[in-house]
């Protein structure tokens, strides 16, 4: 299919209302081509004011009543219980976008997905956002350019979103805001090309600062923390019990960021070394991610016009179908 526009603009619903929710709305704001339609919300839709006037708020059980009115729905629930249950349903209406981010369920995730998809011939792309996403395209780059080498991704220091999330979610837990720190030894030692061997615990550190409800068991809340399997028990992990002014004080920030690094070797016997290094410095983690996610839309929407259905993931999806230019312009301007 051609990189080619039209007039019309691309019908966006949001599904759940907040940092990633807002991002997205943001980053529909400065795409001409896109157009958000309706907020969707499991909280009571009068108690939300959002920043696009044309738009509406209503209720989740409302989303089936939109097919035919929305294009593209972009879900901005969390991994750990909304995504795996949202997607696939909402895969079965509407095209759709996520960013679920759960590395090691995204197999099981991906075909829940491409089952409904398919089915329903829609289209949903899954894990989109910076990890995964834009952090695996460069993974796959650097493995396809230096076959020989080894990959190293280092994220922070910043908020984890989900992590936060998946602490939030734990009984006795008010709020909580989750801080992933690279351990900065590891990561020059890659960026000097050593290659070294390092375990999911050299690499990284995660700090989480916990308000617990009045009564709430600590010991219990912090056992829950340190033993979660895909969040924390692989890390050295340091939790702080705070108060609610002090998490508002002190961690009112969601900045996040980090590297991608391919560290390899080229020559007869391997005697030129390479480090290919990706990073990012992001002021937001949710409008960084709903960025993405909006660009996505656009690829989700040329994917339906080439015929194709299913799940797809950013492996799947030509860059040039990520932007609203022509292929002529692109060419002219970036290539």
């Amino acid at each position: 299919m051609s990189n080619t526009t039209t007039n019309k603009k691309i019908r966006i619903g949001i599904v759940g209302y907040g940092n990633l929710g807002r991002g997205v709305e943001l980053a529909i704001a400065q795409n001409d081509d896109l157009e958000l339609v309706g907020v969707f919300t499991r909280r009571d839709p009068k108690s939300l004011s959002i920043l696009t006037k044309s738009a509406g708020v209503y209720p989740m059980a409302e989303v089936p009543a939109f097919v035919g009115k929305i294009d593209v729905m972009i879900l901005c629930g969390g991994s750990a219980t909304d995504l795996p249950e949202q997607t696939p349903a909402c895969a079965a209406l509407f095209n759709c976008i996520d960013s679920f981010d759960t590395h090691a369920k995204i197999p099981q995730h991906f075909a829940a997905v491409d089952k409904a998809a398919k089915a329903a011939g829609t289209v949903g792309i899954i894990s989109a956002g910076w990890d995964p996403g834009m952090f695996s395209l460069n993974r796959l780059y650097g493995n396809c350019l230096l076959p020989h080498g080894n990959d190293y991704t280092f994220w922070g220091k910043g908020v984890s979103q989900g992590h936060s999330d998946a602490i939030r979610r734990i009984e006795g837990v008010a709020d909580a805001k989750q801080y992933t720190v690279p351990v900065e030894a590891a990561l020059e030692a890659v960026r000097a090309g050593t290659n070294p061997v390092l375990s999911t615990r050299q690499k990284h550190l995660r700090e989480c600062f916990v308000v617990a409800k009045p009564g709430a068991d600590l010991a219990a809340i912090e056992q829950t923390i340190k033993t979660m399997p895909n969040y924390f028990a692989d890390y050295d992990t340091t939790v702080h019990f705070i108060s609610q002014e002090e998490l508002d004080r002190d961690h009112s920030g969601i900045a996040h960021g980090g590297f991608v690094l391919r560290s390899g070797t080229t020559g007869v016997n391997g005697e030129t070394k390479h480090v290919i290094e990706y990073s990012l410095k992001l002021g937001s983690n949710p409008e960084f991610t709903g960025s993405v996610l909006a660009a996505c839309a656009r690829a989700a929407m040329r994917l339906k016009a080439s015929g194709a259905s299913g799940a797809f993931t950013l492996f799947d999806i030509a860059p040039a179908w990520l932007s609203p230019k022509s292929g002529e312009d692109l060419r002219a301007t970036l290539l």
